[in-house]
């Protein structure tokens, strides 16, 4: 058994905590490790598997966070396929049984557990058994869909009606997937009980869903195995092709295989479930109070009632209120009435509209290096704080509008600026020329941090030639900042 990991998802109804470039799954947002590395432990001993070498499909945008977090949870993923544009589940899927098949020994079909990356359970063990009523059935050319046990109407979720009566010790078979139904619908299915919801958990050898996938769905299963076939190897990530990828027609699995082929299955699962979907659903799987609220960060509360807050930076005070859900951030705050929790993607679409970079990324950026944080900034000039990981280098690099000066605050620095190079300690500082090759490394043990001042007629991150680059990084916007 191969898990294949998605993780791919933006999540923008978490914002302003989820920002693109590093979204829900890899945040602690219900736990001090992230939604992807919760993904990552679960899977320990699920089937006997342990340790984890999972496939992991993933923005390539995110390629550096997906890596760090498996290096912090100890776990060497088997492939890290990296999608060059976003196609939806069917395909990254698709790429992923690819990669499991060229990789196993001849005469082996590998079965694939697939999992979003962002989802919670509260019982583990419940997961594994599922996980292997779920295995005998794939091993059998069952394509099996995990369908969470309802605990309420609910309008929000997809459902899968099983032909047969439910039994959590076998797969049986599916008569039909349902879209979102509204409140009434919705009532008359968990009277039923016949109904699961669609997880987005999927089980199946890797040649069963690419035959299926080849019949339903043709062009999207030639698109994937050329993007397969053409994909580099880059470092520890695999990209696809991407003029291939992105001639791929864009589907949910849902859609293009399960809905459609004659072997799908369902296992029921019972597992204390949740896909961490809005803000409201963090305040349901964290610990309440006696008020039935639910904190995190520096936070006082005093009259307040059925309220989620997330204090990232500062303190949070609420007096007098109920049902509400606040998050503060060092460049943004929300506030929204729980029950309208999944509107916070409205926001989103309106912040794009204006091209504001609160959608993509936090006062804070992580890079393969380290990260910086903008401290301050104003006409002509911008203050950031700057930590470098023990072997870390930014890249060779110059710029053609601004200067800088480096402070460092503890730690060593090896910097380069043109010819020179030199080390520079605590309470050392040295000045880059606009138009000066330049680079700086940690060569010790513990984080460099340091101080930048930038000043300049244009202080944007685009403005960056880089030479040479350890990340194989491209000189790119999206890429920049050291």
């Amino acid at each position: 058994m191969i898990p294949v990991i998605l993780s791919g998802g933006s999540g923008s109804r978490l914002w302003p905590l989820s920002r693109s470039m590093r979204p829900k799954q890899f945040l602690g947002v219900t736990d001090s490790r992230s939604l992807f590395q919760l993904t990552l432990k679960r899977l320990e001993g699920a089937n006997g598997t342990s340790p984890v070498h999972p496939i992991i499909v993933a923005n390539a945008d995110h390629r550096f966070l997906v890596g760090e977090q498996c290096r912090e949870m100890g776990v060497t993923p088997a492939d890290i396929l990296l999608e060059p544009v976003a196609r939806n589940t069917a395909p990254a899927i698709a790429a992923a049984a690819f990669a499991a098949l060229a990789a196993a020994v001849k005469g082996e079909d590998p079965v694939l557990l697939v999992l979003p990356s962002d989802h919670v359970f509260a019982d583990v063990p419940a997961f594994h058994r599922a996980v292997a009523v779920g295995l005998q059935a794939a091993e059998a050319g069952g394509m099996v869909t995990f369908g969470i046990v309802p605990t309420h109407p609910e309008t929000g979720y997809g459902y899968v009606k099983a032909a047969q009566a439910l039994n959590s010790e076998k797969a049986v078979p599916v008569e039909k997937f349902v879209e979102k139904p509204n409140l009434a619908t919705a009532q008359a299915y968990i009277k039923d009980g016949g109904y699961t919801w669609n997880s987005g958990m999927f089980m199946f050898k890797a040649s069963v869903f690419l035959e299926e996938l080849a019949t339903c769905n043709p062009a999207m299963h030639a698109a994937c195995q050329a993007a397969w076939k053409a994909s580099k190897k880059d470092f520890e990530f695999v990209r696809l092709d991407a003029e291939a990828f992105a001639k791929c027609p864009s589907d949910s699995v849902d859609y293009a295989v399960m809905e459609r082929t004659k072997k799908a299955v369902v296992v029921p699962l019972d597992a204390g479930w949740n896909d961490v979907g809005a803000w409201s659903a963090v305040w349901q799987v964290l610990p309440q109070d006696a008020q039935g609220n639910a904190v995190r960060g520096d936070v006082i509360l005093h009259d307040t009632k059925n309220s989620y807050v997330h204090a990232d930076r500062r303190l949070v005070s609420l007096i007098g209120v109920q049902d509400l859900v606040v998050v503060e951030t060092s460049d943004a705050v929300l506030v929204a009435h729980k029950d309208k929790a999944q509107d916070v993607k409205k926001v989103v679409d309106q912040l794009k509209a204006q091209k504001r970079s609160e959608v993509d990324l936090h006062r804070e950026v992580f890079r393969p290096w380290g990260s910086y944080d903008s401290v301050d900034h104003g006409e002509r000039f911008q203050v950031k704080r700057i930590t470098v990981n023990p072997g870390a280098k930014l890249s060779v690099q110059m710029h053609h509008h601004r200067a800088e000066h480096w402070v460092v605050v503890s730690g060593t620095a090896l910097v380069r600026i043109g010819e020179e190079e030199r080390m520079v300690t605590e309470n050392q500082s040295v000045y880059i020329p606009v138009g000066i090759v330049h680079s700086l490394e940690n060569p010790g043990k513990v984080p460099l941090h340091l101080i930048e001042v930038q000043s300049g007629s244009y202080l944007g991150e685009d403005d960056i030639v880089r030479f040479e680059d350890k990340y194989g990084r491209a000189n790119s916007k999206s890429e920049g900042a050291k």
